[in-house]
């Protein structure tokens, strides 16, 4: 009797809404670490970059150990280790003899959790059996986005009924999401990668292709598209429009991610319907036009309109590229998306970093460091061009 894996989808949406909670709850309390532990907030910011930085490691080395010990154990693995950093950073800034470090080591443990997840829950549900793959590719990434609104709406409200003084029992809530998921998969069933018979393909074996070389700066510069913009339209809504940081939170990142996710679902919902590589083509262009609206136009109002609008425009560009890659090149397994996860999450780092670098250059224009990151829609609209063609001749 074939199994069923409706419930092995359902803890995989599960998974990127806990990669949300990693990713998003922990800068909800920099002040709250500021003003409790007498932490410089140049020391609290750098926790951002070290979550992602470990992240990175994560995706580098999971090459090397997610087929030995297998999905399943590797999820289950992800999914403690979210649950720990949650539950350490309630226990160890005061344990230590400084908090920074107990803080520090927290991010470090669950962002081995949140790199493990980014690696394994893509691979997972490619290999369930689907009658549309790349729909239910999006469907899942959308979820990272509906977790990442959840995590700052409950988390806001829980903070204004209860007193952000009382952030370390929320974070005991949030560790529950992981915990209860890793029982999940421990008994869904899960599906091979690799077809019994086959064999994936090597490292030395993707470097050879020119088409997994587009796929990964695709890939790369889908990172960059999005956070390039979703990093800085909290400044664009507060400098522009005068509001204050949380209307400006709301109506930046949060519209964003609305979108974002918006389109993924949307893609899950009528995907057998539209042909993924034109959704992508128009995506791309949707999303040059989104860039070229938050810098050249005069009006603030517009600028935060096309800021929201480039999160509806990126988000096909992630899962779309993860469902071409395994279309186009079969048998890629683990190493092809661990190494698709290491450049997505290079691109998320240098997108923004370009925008803020030519932003300093320019006398703090924002405007201009934004233009200058057009470049990477730009490349991804001809990756998708040239990827289209390398398939078509592959085939």
């Amino acid at each position: 009797m074939q199994p069923s894996y409706e419930k092995t989808i359902r803890a995989c949406f599960v998974g990127y809404i806990v990669q949300a909670i990693v990713n998003n709850f922990i800068p909800l309390l920099f002040v709250t670490f500021q003003e409790r532990y007498g932490i410089p907030l140049s020391q609290i910011t750098l926790l951002v970059a070290f979550n992602f930085s470990v992240q990175l490691l994560v995706d580098g080395l999971s090459v090397r150990f997610v087929d030995r010990i297998g999905y399943r154990a590797s999820m289950i693995l992800a999914h403690l280790a979210a649950a720990a950093g949650l539950v350490l950073l309630t226990v160890l800034p005061e344990r230590l003899p400084s908090p920074f470090p107990g803080i520090l080591l927290s991010v470090m443990v669950y962002a081995v959790g949140g790199g493990l997840i980014e690696v394994v829950v893509s691979p997972v549900v490619e290999a369930c059996p689907s009658d549309n793959k790349e729909a239910a590719m999006s469907l899942l990434h959308s979820f990272y986005c509906w977790g990442h609104v959840g995590v700052v709406l409950l988390s806001t409200v829980f903070f204004r009924l209860f007193g952000v003084e009382n952030w370390k029992a929320l974070a005991l809530v949030w560790a529950l999401v992981p915990l209860c998921n890793a029982a999940a998969f421990a008994k869904v069933p899960i599906a091979p990668l690799i077809q019994e018979g086959q064999t994936g393909l090597r490292l030395r074996d993707l470097f050879r292709m020119p088409l997994f070389w587009v796929f990964l700066l695709m890939m790369t510069c889908a990172g960059a598209s999005e956070q390039a913009v979703s990093q800085w339209a909290s400044i664009f809504a507060e400098k522009g429009l005068g509001i204050s940081k949380t209307a400006g939170d709301l109506a930046g990142p949060m519209s964003f991610a609305v979108l974002m996710g918006a389109s993924r679902a949307f893609y899950g919902r009528f995907g057998d319907r539209i042909p993924l590589e034109r959704f992508m083509r128009y995506s791309s262009l949707l999303c040059i036009l989104s860039y070229l609206g938050i810098s050249l136009l005069p009006w603030p109002a517009l600028n935060l309109a096309a800021c929201a609008l480039c999160g509806l425009s990126v988000g096909i560009m992630w899962p779309g590229t993860f469902s071409r890659a395994a279309s186009a090149l079969p048998g890629g397994g683990t190493a092809m998306f661990a190494l698709f996860a290491l450049a997505g999450d290079v691109g998320c780092s240098l997108g923004p970093t370009t925008v803020g670098f030519v932003f300093g250059l320019l006398g703090d224009d924002l405007k201009r460091g934004v233009l200058a990151g057009v470049v990477f829609p730009a490349l991804l609209l001809a990756g998708i061009l040239l990827s289209g063609r390398g398939a078509g001749q592959k085939k």
